[in-house]
């Protein structure tokens, strides 16, 4: 087993991204195989990322070592968790946007009774992680050496290149058009996009 790809400089993220596509992650009795990731560079021309404006508490975890996850909460009930993938002190990470269960799948619909679907237990980043039961403590812990709740497995096939897509990131405010959010084609996991749109401020 093999985590070269985690040690790479921040601007090869984009690199690292598609290279996770197919990886699985196990946590608490399910797995989940990725299906889509967005990448987030810590250099200053990418304002989308958490690290854009240098180290804070919040993001600490983005500058390494690599090969921990980095979870945030976002609309103060949901979390997101991202791979970090850059040398310790140099921030990037990967995150991890949606999944087909493939092991655990009842244990996963026990977790999500709202899926109308199999194919959408994981399919957004706050889904992957309730179906795999994690939240902000998992922040800051390993994926490849066993000392966290989560494990990274290497897949069992390889995405094939030709079926994966590149297109704009979701959710950001700022450089949404940057093409690194990537997916495997034809995979109904995979989260339906939404472009960012401006909330009008009523005053």
């Amino acid at each position: 087993m093999t985590y070269a790809w985690l040690d790479a400089p921040s601007s090869a993220v984009p690199r690292t991204a598609r290279t996770l596509l197919g990886w699985r992650l196990t946590a608490n009795g399910v797995t989940v195989r990725l299906t889509e990731v967005e990448a987030y560079s810590g250099l200053g021309d990418d304002p989308a990322s958490h690290a854009h404006r240098g180290r804070t508490n919040r993001n600490a975890v983005m500058f390494g070592p690599p090969g921990h996850l980095y979870v945030y909460q976002i609309y103060g009930m949901h979390f997101c968790a991202n791979i970090v993938c850059s040398p310790a002190g140099e921030a990037s990470a990967v995150l991890l946007r949606a999944g087909a269960v493939t092991e655990g799948v009842e244990l996963a619909r026990q977790r999500r009774p709202a899926a109308r679907n199999d194919h959408d237990l994981a399919a957004g980043p706050a889904k992957l992680m309730q179906v795999l039961a994690l939240d902000k403590g998992a922040n800051g812990t390993s994926v490849v050496d066993g000392s966290g709740p989560a494990t990274l497995l290497p897949p069992a096939e390889p995405a094939p290149a030709e079926r994966i897509v590149a297109g704009p990131r979701v959710g950001v405010t700022s450089a949404h058009d940057v093409a690194w959010r990537f997916w495997i084609a034809d995979e109904k996991s995979v989260s339906a996009y939404r472009r960012h749109t401006h909330r009008r401020r009523i005053v």
